[in-house]
């Protein structure tokens, strides 16, 4: 009988192919996979078998320029809300989803389940993050890309931030 780590990497590739999802295993056991997303467009997300259990990483975004506390926080609160994820921060400030299922709990349904949650926190709270964590940098490009004539499409998130529509406001 196979171990529960091959069990597990093998349950793995049948529910990938199944959700026809953008992935790659590097080497056995660590699977690269390309969650889709509206704001964030795509969320890559490491799945890797352990001896004993299937580590889940996903990188949402860079380190706030900021107002890290405010980011943070918000964070945390919403941590109160997953389940198998949860926000944490690498030593360099950047924010990962991060979670972990042991190997005997590995199913397609729960790999799929988990993709989910990765995928909709990773794309519900981006525009989010962003706000908080880089409101004055979003605020320098919408300038710099009206002083070039530039396309400002994907910024339409955050009108609100727009230094020229802020002005027409006080006026």
């Amino acid at each position: 009988m196979a171990d529960a780590r091959t069990e597990a990497m093998a349950e793995i590739r049948r529910a990938l192919a199944e959700l026809a999802l953008d992935w790659s295993e590097s080497e056995p056991g660590l699977f690269l996979v390309t969650l889709p997303g509206t704001r964030k467009l795509r969320t890559e997300c490491a799945l890797a078998v352990g001896r004993y259990q299937l580590g889940i990483r996903a990188f949402v975004a860079r380190n706030p320029d900021q107002d890290h506390e405010v980011v943070y926080r918000r964070l945390l609160e919403r941590n109160l809300k997953l389940s198998a994820v949860a926000f944490s921060v690498d030593a360099d400030g950047d924010i990962h989803l991060t979670g972990g299922l042991p190997l005997a709990g590995v199913t397609a349904a729960e790999i799929d389940r988990v993709l989910g949650i990765v995928a909709d926190t990773a794309d519900s709270m981006f525009n989010i993050i962003l706000e908080l964590g880089f409101a004055d940098s979003i605020r320098r490009e919408w300038a710099w890309r009206r002083s070039r004539g530039e396309s400002t499409a994907n910024l339409a998130a955050f009108r609100h931030l727009d230094p020229a529509a802020d002005r027409e406001r006080r006026s």
